[in-house]
């Protein structure tokens, strides 16, 4: 049987995650299978390009160095994406692969399988089918493209296919499982082992928030951005310590609207920090606050509670569950829903058995 050859776009920290429990079933393969392997190209297109942002994930998860950086780096969407287009096309016309891999929801996704689907290479979406219903959302936009140009649409839950479904798409739909629970049961016993965060920040279990905010929505909305850490303030004047991992979007927001010089010591402002050092974080919290994706399914993977600062969320599960209470930015809101934070009220499960890759 010929070789096959794919090529995985990435360019973001959560692709990162994602993409490393891929790459070990792709080397389980290759040594199980020496007869059919899988050659396998990574395009790193540069959209996190800080080593706390990029260089730190393949470092600490073992993951091969990338065999193209594109660079692309920031820019507006339309800047972003378009560069990436391009750039992306240069390295398929070079390296011809059998398959394009795509991952979740950012412009190095819709970058990757526009390109691919324009020079007619299959392309595959890993966490297809997600759905927050909010088109004003620049990664609902990137999503439903991403899934109407693929032909292999990876879902993550029975959620994600339903959506699909209503959208027309049927075809080459697989429910798989979530790929970041995979990565958490990959990746959670060496965080314990490796992980010094806990200590270096003076924090016990559970005696802490743990906050981040990222999203566009969030914080190219001063009206917003100031509501969200209006509340994150008032909670750790309630006595709650707030353990905040800066975006660089995010600091870039607060320093022009004068707002990171009036924050209480309480709100703990740190450096973006590794995956293993997040897994720490998270799994320690009382509650977590966020407008991520990724960091609501792993508040969910490690049973604490959520309070997710945006009006709606691609991951229902988790709200249906109660362990997840989407509050917007209103301040009063925040502060009341992370005080009265309690776990979920059930055990369902709905994002597989940790091996979605296999």
């Amino acid at each position: 049987m010929a070789n096959m050859k794919i090529a995985d776009v990435v360019g973001a920290r959560p692709q990162f995650i994602k993409l490393a429990p891929v790459l070990k079933a792709i080397e389980r393969h290759n040594r199980d299978h020496p007869d059919r392997p899988i050659h396998e190209v990574l395009v790193h297109t540069g959209q996190h390009y800080d080593y706390e942002m990029s260089q730190v994930f393949f470092d600490e998860l073992g993951l091969k160095a990338p065999d193209y950086h594109l660079g692309v780096g920031s820019g507006t969407h339309a800047y972003q994406t378009g560069e990436m287009l391009k750039r992306v096309e240069d390295v398929l016309l070079k390296e011809k692969p059998d398959l394009v891999m795509v991952y979740g929801d950012t412009n190095s996704t819709l970058a990757g399988a526009l390109a691919a689907a324009k020079l007619h290479i299959p392309v595959a979406h890993v966490e297809a089918g997600l759905r927050s219903f909010n088109r004003r959302m620049p990664e609902e936009i990137n999503r439903v493209l991403t899934d109407h140009l693929s032909d292999l649409l990876f879902c993550p839950t029975q959620t994600a296919v339903e959506n699909l479904k209503r959208e027309g798409i049927t075809e080459g739909v697989h429910l798989v499982g979530d790929v970041m629970y995979d990565a958490v049961l990959q990746y959670a016993e060496l965080a314990e082992a490796k992980s010094e965060i806990l200590g270096r920040l003076a924090l016990k279990p559970r005696s802490y928030a743990l906050a981040t905010v990222h999203r566009a929505e969030n914080t190219d909305d001063p009206v917003r951005l100031k509501g969200i850490f209006q509340g994150l303030a008032a909670l750790a004047q309630e006595g709650l310590p707030v353990v905040v991992p800066l975006h660089p979007r995010t600091r870039n927001a607060l320093s022009s609207l004068s707002i990171s010089q009036s924050l209480p010591r309480d709100l703990l402002i740190i450096e973006p920090v590794s995956y293993l050092d997040m897994l720490i974080l998270e799994k320690n919290a009382r509650v977590i606050l966020t407008d991520s994706g990724g960091v609501q399914k792993e508040a969910f993977f490690f049973r604490v509670p959520c309070v997710t600062l945006r009006e709606e969320t691609e991951w229902v599960e988790t709200v249906e569950t109660g362990w997840n209470t989407l509050v917007g930015c209103a301040p009063e809101r925040i502060v009341r829903a992370a005080l009265e934070a309690q776990e979920g009220i059930g055990c369902a499960w709905p994002y597989g058995d940790g091996r979605a890759v296999d």
